[in-house]
């Protein structure tokens, strides 16, 4: 393979859904090069991951054999430590090596009312979203600092990284804590040349914002129609984002022109998030 990351093994999580933001971002690091670990939880283990808003093992080969480099899969629950390290070791036993690895899983379907929200619901968002993105780094910094030769961390945070939103308190809080997190662990692995960043996109209408919208649209009262309608006009370029917008900032910060940037938290949001 040619290309910018020719030579470079990638793990994104969350990456098994069809039409979501991990696919996209596996695909175009794919197509500039990179060897991919396509990963996700594979099947239902609780109230907190349905089917119906995660990778299946089926639907992950899938993604991985659509890719244009070589590409391989691992199942990886993010709340489990054990699990997550040995995403990281496959993707060394299975492609000699890591040097790019994106924190995407997580849950933005579990969104209520303050006086709802469940003291089950606020650890199932915190444990996948904050949580799982911790076990992540840690295990892709352990290999890295191992390896010797750099590497890049990057976390998919949110708009709700900078913003409140209503019925969004847990979620909201786990993006705003990746702030923190990527702040200090940039700090730390400075000195052996791995970098450490949010991409905080705004709304994207894949499978997840598809749920959305139709949940927001219905406690404003309003179409979905009208729903995005209003989302687009007060975005400054005129529309939501897509899953290549934040695919294409990821493989910015993964390049080489990204090697002078970390603990950063940056904006894709078309001007709707201006800080």
């Amino acid at each position: 393979m040619s290309g910018r990351f020719a030579g470079k093994v990638a793990v994104v999580t969350g990456s098994g859904r069809r039409g979501g933001l991990g696919e996209a971002i596996a695909r175009r690091l794919s197509e500039e090069g990179a060897t991919l670990v396509i990963s996700d939880i594979g099947t239902s283990r609780d109230a907190a991951t349905p089917d119906s808003m995660i990778g299946g093992t089926d639907e992950m080969k899938a993604i991985a054999a659509d890719l244009p480099s070589p590409a391989s899969t691992c199942v990886c629950d993010v709340r489990d430590p054990d699990s997550v390290r040995a995403l990281a070791e496959h993707a060394v036993a299975a492609h000699g090596g890591l040097d790019i690895w994106v924190n995407n899983a997580g849950i933005g379907y579990i969104m209520k009312p303050l006086a709802e929200v469940s003291p089950d619901d606020w650890r199932a968002v915190i444990d996948v979203n904050l949580t799982g993105a911790w076990f992540g780094l840690q295990a892709a910094a352990e290999v890295m600092v191992r390896q010797g030769r750099g590497g890049r961390i990057i976390n998919i945070a949110s708009q709700a990284a900078k913003s409140g939103f209503p019925h969004a308190q847990a979620y909201t809080a786990s993006k705003h804590g990746l702030v923190g997190l990527t702040r200090s662990a940039a700090i730390e692995l400075g000195e052996h040349g791995i970098t450490v960043n949010n991409v905080c996109p705004n709304h994207v209408t894949t499978g997840l914002g598809a749920w959305q919208n139709e949940h927001f649209a219905q406690l404003q009262g309003i179409s979905v129609e009208e729903y995005l309608k209003r989302m687009a006009a007060r975005i400054p370029l005129g529309r939501p984002g897509l899953p290549g917008d934040t695919a294409g900032a990821v493989a910015f910060l993964c390049s080489d022109d990204g090697a002078y940037i970390t603990g950063e938290s940056m904006n894709v949001s078309g001007g709707e998030e201006p800080h």
